[in-house]
């Protein structure tokens, strides 16, 4: 990987991972639209730890009021009804299936689920779920002529029961296109949660999960050699800068503003990949590593 493509693929992470339209699908589709090679999935984890910081940057306060009433519930009874304290438990809860299903489905993630065909099938399809998601929260929001607004819900309101609904949202997130915040503001709206609270939870759920994948596959890249650190590292920093600046516009667009410009290029994005896939001008391997 040269150096160009480590700075325009840190960039697109950047530009994409808190965005719902997949930051993975994202990579791929650059790598296979410039004719490079597969950045693949280390890369691709890698690089995620460079957003992840920025998450916990922006939300650090959040964060660490929430480990702090977490450790302190360990040991104080009274601690364990303190809202904090259930959100650290719930951000355990709710990244259970993601970890279960990341190691099990660990070859196919870095195989089949990269072919273009599913990255456009699973665009598309996510749009109109987060289409629905999003038209479902402005009904609730406006209200209508014969229909009073109705308030959502806050992250005050989460349990266990949706702490797992949105884990089992986040592990659809293995599947390039999909798009983890995508995935997991999409389920909060069709709970019933607000914007600005899906979100949230969305970007905390996601710390646990993305470090440690980031881990494992640093500590597979140490041990057989096959990532380019150099610009890898380079990619993560890069990834890192923009990374939180989207997140400072993304959290202010969200609580005025509808997803719908997002659905819309979701779907225009698959029904592209999947013309350029049938009529021969690109492979459903395109840019995949020959290796």
């Amino acid at each position: 990987m040269s150096w160009f493509e480590s700075f325009i693929l840190g960039l697109v992470q950047g530009l994409t991972e808190f965005l719902p339209i997949s930051s993975s699908a994202h990579l791929r589709l650059t790598a296979a639209f410039a004719g490079w090679e597969d950045p693949g999935a280390a890369f691709t984890a890698i690089t995620q730890i460079g957003t992840e910081s920025a998450v916990i940057i922006y939300f650090r306060k959040d964060i660490g009021r929430i480990i702090s009433a977490w450790f302190r519930s360990l040991f104080d009874k009274a601690m364990r009804s303190d809202h904090d304290a259930q959100m650290g438990w719930l951000v355990i809860v709710g990244s259970i299936p993601i970890g279960v299903l990341g190691v099990t489905l660990k070859d196919q993630i870095e195989g089949p689920f990269r072919d273009l065909r599913l990255t456009a099938t699973t665009l598309i399809v996510m749009g109109i779920v987060l289409g629905v998601a999003d038209r479902l929260a402005a009904r609730d929001e406006l209200g209508g002529r014969h229909r009073a607004a109705r308030e959502r819900k806050s992250l005050a309101e989460l349990g266990v029961r949706d702490g797992l609904i949105y884990g089992v949202c986040q592990a659809m997130a293995l599947i390039p296109g999909v798009s983890r915040s995508g995935a997991t503001i999409s389920g909060g709206l069709l709970m019933g949660y607000t914007r600005e609270a899906a979100a949230r939870y969305s970007f905390l759920l996601a710390i646990p999960a993305v470090v440690a994948s980031g881990g494992l596959e640093l500590k597979d890249a140490a041990e057989g050699g096959h990532v380019s650190w150099g610009p890898t590292v380079f990619a993560t920093i890069i990834a890192f800068v923009v990374g939180y600046a989207v997140i400072a516009w993304f959290m202010k667009f969200i609580s005025t503003k509808s997803f719908m410009p997002f659905v819309i290029y979701r779907i225009a994005l698959g029904i592209l990949l999947i013309v350029l896939v049938a009529t021969g001008v690109l492979s459903p391997h395109a840019g995949e590593s020959a290796g």
